[in-house]
Formats: structure tokens, C-alpha cells, sequence
């Protein structure tokens, strides 16, 4: 069965809505790590969320959702792409000992200071574009209070989402606000009746109904008295798109010296990606040719504007 994300739009409210069920991506991101109990849900949850944003983005490019936290828990990335091609990892304190029922504030902002941060990196950027990003202290006890919170204050849109994550599957649900639905004939008072509405029956919706659940029967158990529209379900999958090329930008990026330095320590950097697991080896010859190249594409390209 592959993972299936179901939108769907009230036929006479300015009101979308969509489903997703997260099963063989998520087992692919828990293969990769070991994580606690308390960090596998969060992680899924951000998973499941990620999505549901992803899919409402008329975006050719991929959006990074990141939760920085200041207590054992350090950090949460999701990268879901256009294709709903997804990716997750998460990164604990050393050391760090986290029972099974502690909670996001534990984990995260503990002292006050965790950060959630949405950055949308277009596949195509123009010259000197940069990629936008949208940093907010953490409000909210909660992953779906977090994001409904940024997307009021950043984005001026009502959102509801219903997250949930175990062992084997990160489901999710979300509801939004349309704006301007239905033009002059549309009351703010028709509008806000029809949204206070669907937040009621969605709000009906539990936590183990929503894991343990079809999409298309919470569908019709949720809106049976609506008038929905359901367009064609997509596949969100796991992907990642690490390559030795892109390693070595980053090893570029750190600069020569520093790398000098390191594989004068090491003999050989062993680079390993968080998200996929593979491993990227680069010795003393392979560092040399990265900085060489680099040497080579600068002195090519002064060479050519000076020709001009």
C-alpha cells in the first residue's frame, strides 16, 4: 500500500481540508535511527505535518521545517519537496536520557529559547535569491498548536491540524480558512460560521481513531452531513537527495584551511548523512582536488571576464 494524502474542499464553505496517512516513509525515517518514544512522536507528527503543508504550496522547490530546542531534544528536520519526496532526522543532546512520556516542552523549551523555523528553498533560484525562511519563538505545547500559532501569525491563516505518530504509521489532518471565499455574496459572518463549523467536527476526531483509522472512512465518519469535493489523492515517499557532489560543497564551503587541518588530523573525513545513512569518504587527494576545482572554475572564470 503506498501512503496517501487525500484533499478535500467543502462544496459551500470557504473551507479545504486535507488527509494523510504516513506509513512506509515513516518506517524508512525510523530505520535510519534509534530514536526514544517521546522523539518518534514529535518527529512523526512534524512528518505527517510537513506534508499537509507541502501539499496547499503552489511551489516548485522544497519546504524545511525545523524545531531548535534548548533542552534534550536539539533539533527536528523534515524537508518535504512538490513531490511530497520526504525526508526527517533528529538530533539529541549527548547523553541525553528521555523517558516515554515527556513532554514537547521538556524536550524542547525547556528554558524558553526552542525556535520553530519554516525555510521554503526553490529548486530554481534567481541570481542573488535567497530562500525565504519564517523563524518564531516556540508557542504551543504541542506540534499542532505550534504550527497553527505560525500559520496565524506569519501567514494570516485560520489552521487546524490533528496530529499523531506511533511505531508504524504518522497520520495527520488538517482544516483552512479559505480567504475571500464567495466574493460579495459571502458575509464575514457566513464565512466564520461555516470555519467554526468544520473546526466542530473535525475537533471530534481522537488521537487513536486518527492512527487507527482509513482515510476514507474518517472521511465519511467526520463530513458525512457536508457536501465535499475529493480530488485525487498523492503518495508522499521517502527520498533523499544527498550525492557526493553536494558533500563536497559543504566541505568546500567550510573553507581550505579548515579541511587541511582536519584531514591532517584524521588522514580521512568520513562524512555521514543524518537523513539517508550513507556514508561519504573523502581522503587527503580527494580534499586537494575540491579545492583545486574550485581553484580552476575561479581562474577560468577571471580569465573569461577580463576578455570582456
Amino acid at each position: 500500500m503506498q501512503d496517501s494524502l487525500q484533499k478535500f474542499m467543502f462544496e459551500h464553505a470557504g473551507v479545504r481540508g486535507e488527509l494523510v496517512e504516513i506509513s512506509n516513509t515513516w518506517q524508512q525515517i525510523l530505520s535510519r535511527q534509534n530514536y526514544p518514544q517521546a522523539v518518534k512522536t514529535i518527529l512523526g507528527e512534524l512528518t505527517a505535518a510537513s506534508a499537509l503543508l507541502s501539499a496547499n504550496l503552489k511551489f516548485d522547490g522544497t519546504m524545511i521545517m525545523q524545531i531548535h530546542g534548548d533542552g534534550p531534544l536539539k533539533l527536528l528536520v523534515v524537508e518535504c519537496n512538490d513531490q511530497l519526496h520526504i525526508r526527517a532526522t533528529a538530533k539529541l543532546a549527548p547523553n541525553a536520557v528521555i523517558p516515554d512520556d515527556a513532554s514537547l516542552t521538556d524536550l524542547i523549551h525547556a528554558h524558553g529559547e526552542g525556535r520553530f523555523v519554516i525555510t521554503l528553498d526553490p529548486n530554481d533560484k534567481l541570481p542573488g535569491q535567497q530562500a525565504y525562511q519564517g523563524i518564531v519563538p516556540i508557542d504551543g505545547e504541542s506540534v499542532a498548536v505550534i504550527i497553527e500559532n505560525y500559520m496565524m501569525r506569519s501567514e494570516q491563516l485560520d489552521t487546524k491540524l490533528w496530529l499523531a505518530a506511533d511505531d508504524q504509521v504518522a497520520r495527520g489532518m488538517l482544516l483552512q480558512k479559505l480567504p475571500k471565499h464567495g466574493g460579495i455574496e459571502a458575509t464575514v459572518e457566513d464565512e466564520t460560521e461555516a470555519w467554526n463549523r468544520a473546526v466542530v467536527l473535525g475537533s471530534t476526531l481522537k488521537q487513536d481513531e486518527l492512527l487507527s483509522t482509513d482515510i476514507e472512512t474518517l472521511l465519511h465518519r467526520l463530513f458525512w452531513e457536508e457536501t465535499i469535493r475529493v480530488f485525487e489523492p498523492q503518495h508522499p515517499e521517502f527520498r533523499c537527495n544527498c550525492t557526493r557532489e553536494k558533500v563536497g560543497d559543504m566541505l568546500r564551503m567550510l573553507g581550505e584551511t579548515e579541511i587541511k587541518t582536519a584531514i591532517e588530523e584524521l588522514d580521512k573525513l568520513d562524512i555521514h548523512c543524518d537523513f539517508c545513512g550513507k556514508h561519504y569518504g573523502f581522503d587527503k587527494v580527494d580534499c586537494a582536488q575540491l579545492f583545486t576545482a574550485n581553484t580552476l572554475v575561479e581562474a577560468t572564470s577571471t580569465i573569461s571576464q577580463s576578455k570582456h
